[in-house]
């Protein structure tokens, strides 16, 4: 085995892990809206919190060193993929770091001070349209590692377009708003 496969590997063991453990959370997420069943929700939108900058962002820059590492030894920074990958890294980090850590907290301190409040369903509600985006970029970034493609693959670059925008259209088009039940 060479040294390309072994950081190869841990490039994609670490994407798995990544972007995995971040779908899941997302799904749970999604069904419980569509349930209405608020608590799982809630907990879904706790659980991203918490492992935000305990095992998402350390995974997901491992990610990125393995890659650099391929990039820098073997692959170079050239190939259109490796633009597009670098791109997509860049904007999901960013929504990471940007939105869903520092609404994770501020949803788990307004949780803390005063329950669950429409205030607090309707700021988890924005952070699950931003996920919608994220995870139609991360799908994108999956398929450009897998399907490399260059300038002449007009079809494939044309689909990337069409997901990102399709997540653009879920997460910010309008939607289902979820709101307590009077009970």
């Amino acid at each position: 085995m060479d040294w390309y496969s072994i950081v190869k590997f841990l490039h994609v063991v670490s994407a798995i892990l990544w972007v995995g453990g971040g779908f899941v959370l997302f799904l749970l997420g999604v069904l419980a809206e569509r349930a209405g069943n608020i608590e799982d929700k809630l907990q879904a939108m706790r659980a991203s919190g918490q492992l935000g900058s305990k095992f998402f962002a350390p995974m997901s820059m491992l990610t990125l060193v393995f890659g650099l590492i391929m990039c820098g030894f073997w692959v170079g920074f050239t190939e259109l993929w490796i633009v597009i990958g670098l791109v997509g890294y860049a904007t999901t980090f960013s929504i990471g770091m940007l939105i869903f850590k520092p609404t994770g907290e501020r949803i788990g301190a307004m949780i803390a001070k005063d329950g669950v409040t429409p205030s607090v369903l309707a700021i988890g509600q924005r952070m699950m349209k931003w996920a919608r985006l994220d995870y139609a970029v991360m799908l994108v970034i999956i398929a450009d590692m897998v399907l490399k493609p260059s300038l002449h693959d007009i079809g494939i670059l044309a689909g990337m377009a069409m997901v990102v925008a399709l997540g653009a259209a879920l997460a910010f088009g309008g939607g289902r708003q979820m709101v307590p039940s009077a009970a």
